[in-house]
Order: C-alpha cells, then structure tokens, then sequence
C-alpha cells in the first residue's frame, strides 16, 4: 500500500502530483538541486531532499541520488512526472530491483515504446496504422536513397530513439537527401547516443492528434479521448486543446478504439498517450506512445473528470480500474497555454531572472498550475515553462474568450514570457476557427509577432502602473501618512487625464 511518494522532478508538475497525494493521505517527499532550494515543490512537499549540483546530469538525471533519497524517506514509490527520468528503462528496474514502486508503466512497455521503430512493429502487428515507411532503420545513404524512391518524396528522417523534433529533417528535394540524413545522424548521436534513424513518407498539412490511455494490471485498457496538439513550434507544443475542432464522433470512436488496441500490443499499464499524426481527410497514423504522464494532462482532466494522478496512484497500488468506457464522456471545452520565460521577440531565448510581481488569473473555470512566485528566481538549468494556464467552458467559442481574458490578466515583471505571443494565438483567424495544423506558428508568423498599436487605454493602464510604482514607494517612506492623503494621487491623475482629452 502506497503511502509515501517521492516526486523525482521539480517545478510545476512536482507541486501537482503532490497536490493529488495530499487529497489522498500520502505523504510526499521532494527532491531539490542547489538551483531549486527555495522552489515552491521544495516547500509544499512534507520532507524534502538534497540531491546535488544544479545541472540535472548531477540532480535529476542521477538515479542513484534518488534511489538514495527514496530509501532515506522510507518512501514507497516514486512518481517520475515527465521529462527527466520518467522514461528511463534503467530507473525503473533500479526502483524494482530497490522494492520501490515505480509509478509508471512497465519495463518491457518503456523499453519497447522508447524505440521508435521497435514501437511502429508492435502496433502494426495489432492493425494500428502507420505511416508508410522504412521497416527499421537505415544501414546505408545507398539504403536509404533506395527506400527514398519507392516511398517518394517528400519524407521525414526521425531518429529512432529521439524526441522534441532532435535527430529529424524534413526533405523535399533529392539533392538534401544526404546531408539531411547525415544531419540527422549526428544529431541523434549527440543527442540520444544512438544515431540509427528511419524513413517515413512526410504528411502534408499534418495535425497532431494524441488519446489518453488509462490501464490496470488486470487487464483493462480505456481511453479518455483526444487533445489537439498541433499548434507546436520546433516540434514542441505550444497550445493544446479537447475536444479537436477537427474530429468527428465517428472518427473519435474509430482511433480510441487503435489507441487502445495501440496499448495493449505491449500488455500497457498506467497513464499513457497514443499520439497520431492526421491529414486534412482524417486520415491517421501511430506517430509514437509515451509511456508517461503527459504536460497538457488536465486539459482532459477537465473535461472528462477525472484525476489522471491518482489515477496513476491507485493502477501502481494494484487497483481495478473503476472506470468504464461507456460511461466516460467529454463535457465542454478546455484550452492549455504553456507559459515560458523566454523572449518571443529575441527568438525566443530563455529569459531567467529574478520575478519581481506576478498576478495569477483568476475566476470561473481558470486553473493555473505554476511555481513561481514573487522574488523567485527562474534558474538557467532546466526547462523554461514555469507554468501552465488551463480554462474550460461548455463552448469553444466561450474557452477561447476565457483564455484570453485569463492571458491578459496575468502578470510578470522582470522576466520576459511568452504570455503576448500566446494572447495573439487566441486572436488568430486560424485558431479561432479551428482550421490550423502544425505549421500554425509558421504560417502565422508575422501576425503572431507583431507589434499591438497602443490606444489610450494602454497609455491610460502605462500611467496607473506609474502611479502606482509611486505611491507604493511614498508608502514606503512615510507608511504613517493619513489615508485621505494617499487618495489625492488617484484625484490628481484623474484631473490630469481629463485635461490631457480637452
């Protein structure tokens, strides 16, 4: 019976996997790098404990560091959120061989959905689509100059056990053939230790489509339906939302169905995702399956109902899955935005700082999921997000006025962030209408990062933010003054906007 859990990751998702463990009795342990001493999952937890320098190579990455605090806490399992170690092999067989319940899937499941090509043969054996391609990877440029042929052109080179768009190039013409593939190697190597890659026919006007799996150890394998994720740049997502603006009842039937069957071709248990890529015909294919939790989970949680962490809790404890799939449905319509510090306008470099105010949004079917806070600072290390806004609200139309009213109430000063350039998505004619795929961002470029002419509304909200800079420093210097006094700023600003629209 599981009732201590140590969060193997920090920020954001270690503050919401804790959240659903207190709600159920368990005792979470936190685990910290020289970097995230003060970071809010470090607070939150019940115990929490030092696992080294701030490169997560010498933190979160060190499997024997968090085997070691694991067994230090008397913990008995170990959540790994995402990133980091959460699809690690090895960790998992490390927690098993320690008598500590990995909160995941299994080692066989880990193993063979981490390779692509190895995950590609066990769907298409359960009558999963996939995109036409290279049955394994390329030995040779000859090879792959032949399979080139017989596919066609254009086609993606992805590395076999990549991830986040590294070891993958896009070719459209026969002449980058060669130095596309000798790109991708070398990339792959750098990045995974392994330069073997594949071929695949390269869809045009792709949308990323992904199911969330649920699955117990007795047998019993559910989705809870689909999130578009297609508004990516680099290959990374951006904004997500559920239901797709693009599905039908139908076809949502028909590839639940594949996502299932997708899963249970390795005997999965756990929380999971079957990612697919579509085209404009709603013609799909298996793209990959991560075997983890995933960033844009509550944006389902919301819309279905349901705790996909203690979800993940009570399949690891040895639990039947209660839920059924007949009685599962999709109520409203929810939107996630990943807030990153970073500079949308410095090619989006990431922006670490101290933050020096922040106001979270608020309201009517807002959640935000975040761990900042004021006179924290951003490290260099890690990941920039620092956050995540969700909303829902029973119509699309009504999520994405909520979105951008929940966009424009948040507030950050002292680090740049993405909260501008996620505002103009939400005002895009594409989005609004639902009709993007993944080249969203790049179609949209010069809209998305363009400069808002101000009115006088913003120069009116310019003026207050002054004032009230001024007024909290009066307040500083003389916190005695009568209150009356403090008011006659506010009367004086009035009066001089006044004289300013004669």
């Amino acid at each position: 019976m599981i009732e201590k859990v140590l969060v193997a990751n920090r920020g954001e998702i270690a503050v919401r996997i804790m959240r659903s463990c207190r709600e159920m009795g368990i005792r979470s342990v936190a685990v910290f790098s020289d970097a995230d001493r003060t970071s809010l999952h470090v607070r939150y937890a019940d115990e929490a404990y030092y696992i080294g320098a701030s490169p997560s190579s010498e933190s979160y990455l060190s499997i024997e560091k968090i085997i070691k605090a694991a067994k230090e806490s008397d913990s008995d399992a170990i959540h790994p959120g995402y990133g980091f170690l959460s699809e690690n092999a090895l960790f998992a067989q490390r927690c098993h061989d320690e008598g500590i319940i990995f909160i995941g899937p299994s080692i066989e499941a880990i193993e063979v959905m981490g390779d692509k090509i190895s995950a590609r043969k066990a769907v298409e054996a359960f009558g999963v689509p996939v995109v036409p391609g290279t049955p394994g990877p390329v030995a040779s440029e000859e090879e792959a100059l032949d399979w080139i042929n017989r596919i066609g052109l254009p086609v993606m080179i992805k590395a076999s056990a990549g991830g986040g768009g590294k070891g993958m190039r896009l070719v459209k013409e026969e002449s980058e053939i060669k130095p596309s593939l000798r790109a991708a190697k070398s990339e792959a190597m750098s990045a995974f230790g392994d330069d073997r890659v594949f071929i695949e026919k390269y869809i045009s006007s792709p949308h990323h489509i992904e199911f969330q799996i649920l699955a117990d150890q007795h047998g019993n394998t559910i989705h809870l339906f689909e999130r578009e994720c297609s508004v990516q740049r680099r290959h990374q997502k951006v904004v997500e939302e559920t239901p797709s603006p693009i599905m039908t009842p139908e076809k949502r039937e028909e590839m639940g169905r594949k996502a299932v069957m997708a899963a249970q071709s390795v005997n999965y248990y756990g929380a999971g995702t079957i990612e697919f890529i579509v085209d404009d015909q709603l013609n799909y294919y298996f793209l990959e399956m991560n075997t983890r939790l995933q960033v844009e989970h509550p944006i389902t949680e919301r819309v279905v109902g349901v705790d996909l962490v203690k979800q993940q809790i009570r399949i690891a404890n040895g639990e039947v899955l209660k839920l059924k799939q007949d009685e599962l449905s999709q109520f409203g319509h929810a939107i996630e935005c990943r807030i990153y510090a970073e500079d949308p306008d410095n090619n989006f470099m990431p922006s670490p700082g101290i933050i020096r105010h922040i106001t979270e949004p608020l309201g009517l079917g807002v959640r935000h999921d975040g761990y900042v806070y004021e006179g924290y600072e951003i490290p260099i290390y890690y990941d920039p997000m620092i956050s995540k806004l969700i909303v829902w609200a029973s119509t699309r139309e009504e999520a994405i006025a909520r979105m951008r009213r929940a966009l424009y109430a948040y507030k950050i000063t002292g680090v740049k962030t993405s909260i501008r350039f996620l505002e103009r998505i939400m005002e895009s004619a594409d989005f609004r209408n639902g009709k993007y795929n993944t080249h969203f961002i790049e179609k949209n470029q010069k809209f998305l990062t363009e400069e808002k002419i101000c009115d006088d509304m913003c120069e009116d909200v310019a003026i207050m933010a002054v004032m009230a800079a001024y007024m909290a420093r009066q307040e500083e210097a003389s916190p005695s003054r009568p209150m009356g006094t403090r008011g006659n700023l506010w009367k004086e600003y009035g009066r001089r906007r006044s004289l300013l629209r004669l």
